[in-house]
């Protein structure tokens, strides 16, 4: 029966077939409301309401033309949207969905996963360096520059953000930190701070408006992905999906008290407060305009990594103050 739990959990729920299928819904939810929020109908055609227009897209990628460039390692080339993929959806595994006996077991839950977690979601970043770099075209390499400029920029108050609320909880563990906030959750008032850093630190790793300055069209045609084309960059954008839903769900753990209860329960509560983090993102898309990459490192290391820091200290003391 355990073998069957564990098969479940990495293939179906949260799995591949979850994250891969929910990731694509999100996608969906994040264009139609920003082009709500922009006057616009968004996605509209395929599938009711255009619902269907990610997981079209993305099929539509897998059967186009997969080109190389000829001065490109190939074997780097081609492995590095898989490897990116492959760590968002393992990041995923680590998020506390279900409440049963696997989590005694270790398979997915142990001290100091949340650690795990924020490494896992930090190697796409360095994956996109690499494509970029890997890709020996002029735009592809200024982009991947621009990824590598922004990480020294949102990493700090990120990692800073999330930890605060395990420093109140005393676990490095996810689902012992989501516990302890269902059992005193007026203590989240005091993770406030935290909570909006690690929203625009989120953001930031996503590369979205105002920090899509790695893939801007307008000045480096398309940055990191410019040499990128067919499955290779479907991969890449299902992998940017995945990391919005598992980045979503680390903010939710920590900040929103986990997702308590059975496995629909669970499911329930994830999908409600993962929408509620999409919703504030693409606010925050649909507000602010493009800055170039030196605003936005000065803008980390001015005003987020200060108030990341205010939050870690603010947490001390609440731990001091009930402990």
């Amino acid at each position: 029966m355990a073998i069957i739990k564990e098969l479940v959990y990495l293939l179906v729920y949260p799995g591949i077939l979850f994250l891969f299928v929910y990731s694509t819904f999100c996608e969906w939810f994040d264009r139609k409301l920003y082009a709500r929020l922009q006057n616009r109908i968004g996605p509209a055609y395929t599938g009711r309401s255009g619902i269907l227009q990610p997981v079209a897209d993305f099929l539509k990628l897998l059967f186009k033309e997969d080109i190389v460039p000829e001065k490109a390692d190939r074997v780097i080339f081609s492995s590095l949207p898989i490897v990116g993929l492959a760590a968002v959806v393992t990041a995923g595994l680590y998020l506390p969905l279900w409440n049963f006996d696997i989590r005694v077991t270790g398979f997915n839950s142990f001290q100091g996963d949340i650690i795990v977690v924020l490494y896992l979601l930090s190697l796409p970043t360095l994956i996109l360096f690499l494509a970029g770099w890997h890709s020996t075209n002029f735009f592809s390499t200024l982009g991947g520059v621009r990824v590598l400029t922004m990480l020294f920029g949102y990493e700090v108050p990120m990692f800073l953000a999330v930890l605060s609320p395990a420093v109140v909880a005393d676990s490095w563990r996810l689902a012992e930190i989501a516990s302890f906030y269902q059992e005193l959750p007026f203590l989240l008032i005091f993770q406030i701070i935290g909570f909006f850093v690690a929203l625009v630190s989120l953001q930031a790793k996503l590369e979205r408006t105002p920090f899509d300055i790695p893939h801007a069209e307008t000045e480096i045609v398309g940055g990191t992905f410019t040499e990128y084309s067919g499955k290779k960059l479907a991969f890449f954008r299902l992998m940017t999906d995945v990391e919005l839903v598992v980045g979503s769900g680390l903010i939710a753990t920590v900040f929103m008290a986990g997702f308590p209860g059975g496995v629909l329960a669970s499911l329930i509560r994830f999908i409600v407060k993962t929408l509620i983090v999409i919703a504030i993102l693409s606010i925050i898309r649909a507000t602010f305009s493009r800055i170039r990459v030196d605003q936005m490192v000065v803008f980390s290391w001015k005003y987020l990594i200060p108030l990341s820091v205010l939050q870690l200290l603010l947490s001390i003391i609440v731990k001091g103050m009930i402990g």
